[in-house]
């Protein structure tokens, strides 16, 4: 029989004869408006880069010389205060420094989730949009052409068109073929079919994220929200549009 010292030790649950109370949930490092708010930076940042990059690529439309001068300035700018592609090579470090941030705050706010909904879930619940529950996948798709493209147009390697032609630094200013390894990568149907779904889920991806920027940041009133989601929709067809008109001009011949 139990004392009553025993009695008085003896927690609830087990004097109701109830189960043992859950352990305490884990505390994070870093908060989950900490985790949004990188997101956020990180992704303006990146699609600050798109829409440069969008800029540079209507260089094409003009023919080879617009675009190779262009390719060669963003080589020597800055010089000599950077060496000769510094601006591109610190570049590269700030949208890589982004990339990894992002990537590590999304998977942790997506694992968060996960652990926090636990293996049931409620049913008849609203579902997110298709650009909003394809986040992870359009993320992925883009990442991994980042990857190809710069071993195709910067490295030259792997995946580049036969020949591939570098920048040539020997004779005082740099001589580059940037238009004619793109009309040559881009002549390669697989790889504009691959160059065009990528522009397909960047713009998808874009849509949805930059509408998340304005909730991120703590934007809640109604008119910020729906001026962001057209702004947001608006810059992610541009983007599809302009980028994704590139394969086709080159498989039509109208780039060449």
């Amino acid at each position: 029989m139990s004392s009553p010292a025993d009695l008085a030790g003896a927690s609830p649950h087990r004097l109701r004869g109830d189960a043992p109370a859950p352990p305490p949930r884990r505390r994070h490092r870093l908060s989950f408006t900490a985790l949004k708010t990188t997101m956020a930076v990180t992704g303006t940042v990146m699609a600050l880069f798109v829409a440069v990059h969008m800029l540079g690529n209507l260089k094409a439309f003009a023919g080879p010389q617009a675009y190779n001068d262009y390719a060669a300035w963003l080589r020597e700018a800055l010089y000599p205060l950077l060496p000769v592609e510094g601006l591109l090579w610190l570049m590269r470090l700030v949208l890589g420094t982004c990339l990894l941030l992002h990537v590590l705050a999304g998977l942790a706010l997506w694992r968060r989730g996960r652990d926090a909904r636990g293996p049931h879930r409620r049913q008849g619940l609203r579902r997110h949009s298709l650009p909003a529950s394809s986040m992870l996948a359009t993320g992925a798709l883009t990442g991994l052409f980042v990857l190809v493209h710069l071993l195709d147009l910067t490295v030259g390697a792997l995946v580049a068109a036969p020949g591939y032609t570098p920048p040539d630094h020997s004779g005082g200013a740099v001589q580059v073929s940037a238009y004619q390894n793109l009309v040559a990568s881009l002549s390669r149907p697989g790889m504009a079919l691959f160059y065009t779904a990528v522009m397909l889920a960047l713009g998808t991806h874009l849509a949805q994220g930059l509408w998340n920027v304005v909730t991120d940041l703590g934007g809640t009133g109604l008119r910020l929200r729906r001026a962001f989601l057209v702004l947001s929709h608006a810059a992610a067809l541009l983007v599809v549009l302009v980028n994704g008109a590139l394969p086709l001009l080159v498989l039509t011949g109208v780039i060449s």
